[in-house]
C-alpha cells in the first residue's frame, strides 16, 4: 500500500503512517531537477532539504497529508539556490491538484464548514478555493444570448436581478444588485446582446432605463402576472379595510375569506361560490371589488391590442367611488407603463417560469441559512447536470438514387466525416431541472 496509496506517479512514497483519522504519507519527489532553474545549467549539487505538508485527497474514508522531503540545489554557473517543484500541486495552495478541484466541485453542493472538516483544512482555504473555481468557471462557461430576455428580482439577504431565458425556460445570471448601473453593466457585457428581440420585465423603471440605454431595438413587455398582482393587491386593500370596522362576529362570518376572494370565479367550488355571493350581498364594497378584480382578469384574454385597450376603458369607467381608491395604482401604473402594458397583446411572452423557481430560492436559502449570496448564485448557475444544452448535428448528404434525404453524415473525399459548423450551445440552467434538484434535496 506504500508505493500505490497516492497513485501519482510524479511522487516516491517512502512510509505511510496509518493513524485513526489520517494517512501520513512520507515521499520524494520521483524526478529530481538536472538542470537549474534560472540558468539551465546542468552544474547543479544539492545544498539542503526541507519538508513540506501538501493536502490530498481522502482514501479509505480517512484525510491524507503528503510529507515532502523537498530537495534544496545550488548551481555552481550562477552561485543561485532554488528547491524541486512540487509536481501535480495547486500554484497557490499546499493541495494537489486535484483536491482543489474537488473542493471547487463540491463547494457548490456542500456547506464550505462540511468540506473544510472532511478534508482537514481551514473554512476560509475552502471559501478562496471556491471562489477561485467560479471565477474559473466565468471564464470557461459561456450562455447563449436569448432572442427573449426576461428580467425579474429575487430577495436574497437583499434584492437581486435575475436574468432568464424566456423561449428555453432557463436562468443565465444572477446579479449582485437592481439597480440601473448594475444591470447596465451586465447588458453591455452580453455578447451578441443585438439579437435580444423581447425583454419581459416588472414595472421597475431602472430595468426600463437600462434596456433602452443598451437594446435600443429590443420590445420591452411587461410581465402579465406583474400586472394582474396588482387587482389582487386591491382586493387585498378593500378586504382589509371592510374588516377594520366590523365586530368579532361579523368578521368570524368571513372566516378564510381571503383565500376563496382571491380565487378566480371560475375555479370556486359550489359552497365557494355560495360563501361569495353571500358576501357579496352583505358586503357590497366587497362584492365590487371582487368584480373589479375578476373583470381586470378578463383584459389579459383580449385578442388584441385594440381590444385590450377597449376592455381597460371599460373597466375603468365601471370603478365606483367606494372602490376607487384600492384600485387607483393600477390606473397610474396603466397610464406609466401604457405602451409597454399593451405590448404584451402583440408579444404575449411572459416570465412566470422564474417566479416558481424565485419561491424554492428563497426555500433553498432559508434551508442552508449561512450560504452566501455567491455560493448560491454558483449553486444555480454552475451545478452539473442543470444545464440545458443544444447538440450540434452533423451535415448530411443526398444519397444518390433516392428521393428526399438520407440521414447519411457528409463525408470529404477521404471518407472523413464532415462535422456540422454549428457548436454546441449551452442555454443556461434549465429551471424545471432546478426545481426538480431542490425539491428532492440535490442543491
Amino acid at each position: 500500500m506504500s508505493t500505490n496509496i497516492l497513485h501519482l506517479p510524479t511522487y516516491k512514497v517512502r512510509n505511510v503512517n496509518n493513524t485513526e483519522h489520517d494517512y501520513h504519507v512520507y515521499a520524494e519527489i520521483a524526478d529530481p531537477p538536472v538542470t537549474c532553474r534560472h540558468c539551465h545549467s546542468v552544474e547543479i549539487v544539492r545544498y539542503g532539504r526541507r519538508k513540506q505538508l501538501v493536502r490530498d485527497l481522502r482514501v479509505y474514508g480517512k484525510r491524507v497529508g503528503i510529507y515532502v522531503d523537498t530537495r534544496r540545489y545550488m548551481c555552481k554557473s550562477c552561485d543561485r539556490t532554488f528547491y524541486e517543484s512540487l509536481p501535480d500541486t495547486d500554484e497557490k495552495r499546499m493541495m494537489t491538484s486535484r483536491l482543489v478541484k474537488w473542493i471547487g466541485e463540491q463547494s457548490i453542493k456542500r456547506p464550505f464548514s462540511h468540506i473544510a472538516e472532511e478534508v482537514g483544512i481551514n473554512e476560509m482555504t475552502v471559501k478562496n478555493v471556491f471562489r477561485d473555481y467560479i471565477n474559473e468557471l466565468e471564464k470557461t462557461v459561456r450562455f447563449e444570448t436569448p432572442k427573449w430576455l426576461g428580467i425579474d428580482e429575487i430577495h436574497l439577504i437583499r434584492p437581486r436581478c435575475v436574468i432568464s431565458n424566456i423561449q428555453n425556460n432557463t436562468l443565465i445570471e444572477i446579479l449582485h444588485n437592481k439597480d440601473k448601473k448594475t444591470l447596465t453593466s451586465y447588458l453591455n457585457r452580453l455578447e451578441g446582446r443585438d439579437s435580444v428581440r423581447c425583454v419581459s420585465m416588472d414595472m421597475w423603471n431602472p430595468y426600463k432605463d437600462a434596456v433602452r440605454l443598451v437594446l435600443r431595438n429590443s420590445i420591452i413587455v411587461i410581465d402579465k402576472f406583474h400586472v394582474v398582482r396588482m387587482a389582487n393587491a386591491a382586493l387585498e386593500s378593500a378586504r382589509k379595510s371592510l374588516r377594520e370596522g366590523l365586530g368579532d362576529k361579523q368578521r368570524r362570518g368571513l372566516t378564510h375569506d381571503r383565500f376563496i376572494l382571491l380565487k378566480r370565479r371560475r375555479d370556486l367550488k359550489s359552497e365557494e361560490h355560495m360563501l361569495v355571493e353571500t358576501w357579496t350581498k352583505n358586503y357590497p364594497v366587497l362584492g365590487e371589488a371582487y368584480r373589479l378584480k375578476e373583470e381586470f382578469y378578463n383584459i389579459y384574454e383580449a385578442s388584441s391590442v385594440s381590444d385590450a385597450k377597449a376592455r381597460y376603458e371599460t373597466w375603468k369607467m365601471s370603478i365606483t367611488h367606494e372602490t376607487y381608491e384600492h384600485f387607483q395604482p393600477i390606473i397610474t401604473a396603466w397610464g406609466n407603463w401604457n405602451n409597454e402594458i399593451l405590448n404584451y397583446f402583440v408579444h404575449p411572452i411572459t416570465n412566470a417560469y422564474t417566479e416558481s423557481l424565485n419561491n424554492l430560492i428563497r426555500l433553498m436559502s432559508r434551508l442552508g441559512r449561512g450560504y452566501s449570496f455567491e455560493a448560491l448564485r454558483a449553486k444555480l448557475l454552475f451545478t452539473k447536470g442543470a444545464h440545458s444544452r443544444s447538440i450540434p448535428r452533423p451535415k448530411f448528404q443526398r444519397k444518390s438514387g433516392m428521393v428526399g434525404f438520407s440521414y447519411m453524415p457528409a463525408v470529404d473525399e477521404w471518407g472523413r466525416s464532415i462535422e456540422s459548423d454549428e457548436r454546441e450551445k449551452n442555454y443556461g440552467a434549465d429551471i424545471s431541472t432546478l426545481i426538480h434538484m431542490i425539491e428532492n434535496g440535490e442543491l
